[in-house]
């Protein structure tokens, strides 16, 4: 494809992946602008839809992208890069690659082959994912001790229910060292002006000034 071809045909599979999820969703034109409207965005109207659909109308601004994404329920970057259907894409001009790449590069999450320097665009994303992936190991392994805990002081058989609270309190241990994990993590943000994001309900105790508790008297 010649590179002054490629800004229309991008927007067409946008708007192709536009149509197949507000099919899917059982949505007509006029619900997808009542939906714009109800989120602030007047200006797409029903015939804003349809001139999309129809090809009349080759671009968007990145705000009606977002918000029509919002919208049909679907990931802003499925409708980008279309996994499933399409083995490769015309990620830029002249520029083919797989679909999986494409949307792995938008994401930044194109494997590295060196150490992102600090501060950088990517190194921060990489800051923001290993944050996440410590909210989750912290969120079920608190949840998962917290039962535990449950399981064995409703327990009527004695014998039992010693067995499993000395149970319990390896679970509680695992806990407290994913959640002493996390919130050392997030105070190197912090220290590094960076924000983190908020917890969930379950584990904002991570937050709380530490204290001297032990894993064995229970988790916070």
């Amino acid at each position: 494809m010649k590179p002054d071809q490629w800004p229309t045909a991008f927007t067409a599979r946008v708007v192709q992946g536009m149509r197949e999820a507000r099919r899917a969703a059982g949505l007509t034109m006029g619900d997808v602008a009542h939906g714009c409207a109800d989120r602030g965005l007047t200006e797409i109207t029903e015939q804003s839809v349809k001139n999309l659909e129809s090809g009349r109308k080759a671009s968007m601004t990145i705000a009606d992208f977002v918000v029509l994404a919002d919208v049909l329920g679907v990931p802003p970057v499925t409708l980008l890069f279309p996994l499933g259907t399409s083995a490769t894409v015309e990620v830029l001009p002249g520029r083919e690659v797989s679909t999986w790449d494409a949307l792995a590069w938008f994401t930044g999450e194109t494997p590295s082959t060196h150490p992102n320097p600090e501060g950088t665009a990517r190194e921060v994303l990489d800051v923001f994912r290993n944050h996440g992936d410590l909210v989750a190991a912290a969120t079920a392994s608190t949840a998962l001790a917290k039962e535990r805990r449950r399981a064995a002081s409703t327990t009527l058989d004695r014998t039992r229910r010693a067995t499993l609270l000395q149970r319990a309190e390896g679970y509680e241990e695992h806990a407290f060292e994913d959640c002493q994990e996390l919130r050392a993590f997030r105070a190197r943000m912090r220290e590094r002006s960076l924000v983190p994001p908020a917890l969930p309900d379950e584990i904002t105790f991570v937050d709380q000034p530490e204290t001297q508790t032990q894993p064995e008297d229970g988790l916070q």
